[in-house]
């Protein structure tokens, strides 16, 4: 899949922008704070009809205007896509496909599968197990619209037990009736979620030993309630608890996984240069996992990966993106020599955009 042109207009310090890309690498040259991130954001967008850095949409338009556009022409599976992303201040945003919106913008996910690796990728180690699901939804959501459909209805179900709760709600029959769509779908996300980290697991641990050229021991812990008893039982035994709290307090949006490095956790040992190779392992295992769900080769997304990588990790991410399997690239980054010494090693047809003040414009090299 190749993203062959991206017109943005009042996207966050973007006020205009209109990019014609290489199919094979893309480079964003550019000081700190200039815009280079929300290029790739923009990107990003298009894929999962959100921002990757914020949940408001509102916050996604430019200051001082009242709408944001994004409009971008794809190739894929040797078809012609255009999908256009728009964001009205105050109003729902539309997401169209060749001209048409979308009757429901889970509809679009996994049509444009994508991973992007970022410094944001950080609170996958430091951060809460919502940071770890977030990533474990996302991946499984682009390949599987089944389970996608699973965690909307399992969140709908959510929602409306926790107002129930709230408001001192007693009726039995009610709550059983929310807890049995609750259960059907909180056993198919359990279900899809162990089948993904038995096959993900073994891409990540290759990626990681790749990147690091070392033997260091990894592994991917998924911690869940249901290895021990069925959803059912779960919200039975917490109904007193959750009837006090006003709140759901156990099931699967608690699950989570644990990255560790040997038998600690990755977060309490791992140095700074571990603690970003096991992120761009994970995103690496991300692009294969999707590849191998059959839909199109993802985009791949690379921000500032310089940064706390020593030169040597850093080249073998690049030998490992340079491979046949990967497609279209989009880098990032400060250094001019960075960005040259990336290119002659990925090889292949490349252009360089400079990126000031939010206004893009392509270098002649």
């Amino acid at each position: 899949m190749i993203l062959s042109r991206l017109s943005i207009l009042n996207y966050k310090n973007i006020a205009e922008a209109s990019l014609e890309f290489s199919p094979k690498v893309n480079c964003l040259l550019g000081n700190n704070g200039m815009g280079k991130t929300n290029v790739l954001d923009a990107v990003f967008y298009m894929s999962f009809c959100q921002s990757s850095q914020t949940r408001s949409d509102a916050a996604t338009v430019r200051h001082g205007e009242e709408f944001m556009l994004l409009q971008g022409v794809y190739e894929r599976n040797g078809k012609t896509e255009q999908i256009s992303c728009a964001v009205q201040r105050g109003k729902r945003k539309s997401i169209k496909r060749n001209g048409k919106e979308y009757r429901r913008q889970s509809e679009h996910i996994g049509l444009l599968p994508l991973v992007m690796v970022s410094p944001a990728d950080w609170n996958l180690i430091s951060g809460g197990g919502e940071e770890r699901r977030r990533l474990i939804d996302r991946i499984i959501s682009q390949g599987n619209h089944a389970y996608l459909e699973a965690l909307i209805d399992y969140n709908r179900a959510l929602t409306q037990r926790n107002a129930m709760l709230r408001q001192g709600m007693a009726d039995p029959l009610l709550f059983e009736s929310v807890d049995a769509f609750m259960c059907r779908a909180a056993e198919a996300i359990y279900k899809a979620r162990l089948e993904w980290i038995e096959r993900f697991t073994p891409i990540f641990m290759r990626y990681y030993g790749e990147i690091a050229d070392s033997r260091e021991k990894v592994r991917l812990d998924y911690r869940s309630e249901l290895h021990e008893r069925s959803m059912e039982t779960v919200l039975k035994e917490n109904f007193r608890r959750d009837t006090l709290l006003g709140f759901t307090s156990h099931g699967v949006h608690h699950d989570d996984i644990e990255l560790m490095l040997g038998d600690e956790l990755m977060r309490k040992t791992g140095s700074q240069g571990q603690c970003k190779t096991y992120t761009a392992a994970l995103r690496l295992a991300q692009f294969d996992f999707l590849k191998l769900a059959g839909g199109p080769t993802p985009l791949l997304l690379l921000d500032d990966i310089f940064d706390k990588l020593d030169s040597h990790r850093v080249a073998n991410i690049v030998r490992v993106v340079s491979q046949p399997s990967f497609g279209q690239i989009f880098i990032s980054d400060t250094n001019r020599q960075h960005i040259d010494e990336t290119i002659a090693a990925l090889g292949g047809d490349y252009r360089i955009f400079f990126v000031e003040d939010g206004h893009c414009r392509k270098l002649d090299v």
